[in-house]
């Protein structure tokens, strides 16, 4: 998805509201993200990195199967695409991305089956 606060190409992430169970942040942010209700499969690696404030950040990510729902652009993001493994990433802004892909790949396969 395209993120155009940050000009930036990433996969749905936030912060958990007050108590809010991890799994639960994750399937509300990509329902408010891309408008898609999801399916939860396998937790991937979680991705660790240093914010563009030098914050330490740790993001938990699933591999998600889309049951319903359809996107349109908002505030957060103006752009989402359905690529294959080159094209992700390829388009991908961040390494730590690529290493959420990686996972998924290992996990699922590259789609080429």
């Amino acid at each position: 998805m395209h993120r155009p606060r940050y000009d930036d190409w990433s996969f749905p992430k936030g912060k958990c509201a007050d108590e809010e169970a991890d799994v639960a942040c994750a399937h509300r942010e990509v329902g408010e993200e891309t408008g898609l209700r999801c399916r939860l499969g396998a937790e991937l690696p979680a991705a660790r990195y240093v914010d563009s404030k030098g914050r330490p950040k740790v993001v938990r990510y699933w591999e998600m199967t889309p049951t319903d729902g359809e996107f349109t652009p908002n505030r957060e993001v103006d752009e989402v695409r359905w690529l294959g493994v080159a094209g992700a990433r390829a388009a991908l802004s961040y390494d730590h991305d690529r290493e959420v892909l990686d996972a998924l790949v290992r996990l699922v396969g590259d789609g080429r089956r």
